[in-house]
């Protein structure tokens, strides 16, 4: 087979797998993966508006402080598109942003699908008024020019404690961020969404009339969550 055609099966698969997670909620995900077993859960690390969702497979870079030498914060977005989320572990710092106006203005120009941050940014109007997901331990107007490093590109880093590897899954929402390991994505969908249809059979009951202990029963909902 083909680079090209691989690269195309690729890109279908991928497709696929966005489409199925954007039709979830992190709580849905979230479940499917205490059930399972996954750690994924990023603390403290919200969407800049409730709003915002976002899906796709984690580009990653690590930062760390200056030393003797200049900062730089890396010149990486043209290189980046659809289907991709920019994952950038500034070890939680709050003192000095590593992404603002002209990356937001560049990443939605470029479909990238959003941005996460252990750490800060800047420029917020620019990612609210575009609906361009950013998602962050908050905003800070202070450049991270000459104040942090890249340390690495592609490699694992650590996003509110979680562990997050190039080409891992990753779900945001107004509840926060997951990621899911790229090896186990299709059966975290499949748990998903069997708690998600659960939880909708529950709602049709009560919204008939029936009492949320009953229908919880009928569907089993506090085993729903067991590790299995």
């Amino acid at each position: 087979m083909s680079t090209t055609t691989t690269t195309a099966a690729d890109s279908a698969a991928d497709s696929a797998i966005i489409a199925a997670l954007k039709t979830l909620s992190c709580t849905d995900v979230s479940d499917a993966m205490d059930r399972l077993g996954i750690a994924g859960h990023c603390l403290g690390i919200m969407p800049l508006d409730r709003s915002f969702r976002l899906a796709g497979r984690a580009w990653t870079l690590r930062y760390g402080p200056v030393g003797r030498d200049p900062g730089t914060v890396g010149d990486y977005i043209d290189d980046l598109g659809p289907g991709q989320v920019v994952v950038l572990d500034n070890q939680g710092r709050l003192d000095a942003t590593v992404w603002g106006d002209l990356l937001t203005y560049t990443a939605v120009r470029n479909g990238v699908e959003g941005t996460v941050i252990d750490g800060v940014c800047r420029d917020v109007d620019r990612s609210v008024t575009t609906g361009y997901p950013v998602f962050s331990r908050g905003n800070w107007m202070r450049t991270g020019k000459d104040r942090v490093r890249v340390e690495e590109i592609g490699g694992p880093v650590s996003v509110g404690g979680a562990r997050v590897e190039r080409g891992d899954w990753l779900l945001g929402d107004g509840d926060g961020v997951l990621c899911i390991p790229a090896s186990r994505v299709h059966e975290v969908i499949t748990a998903a969404e069997e708690i998600r249809n659960a939880e909708e059979r529950i709602r049709d009951a009560v919204r008939n009339g029936r009492s949320l202990r009953a229908a919880r029963e009928d569907v089993g909902y506090h085993s729903l969550q067991t590790r299995r």
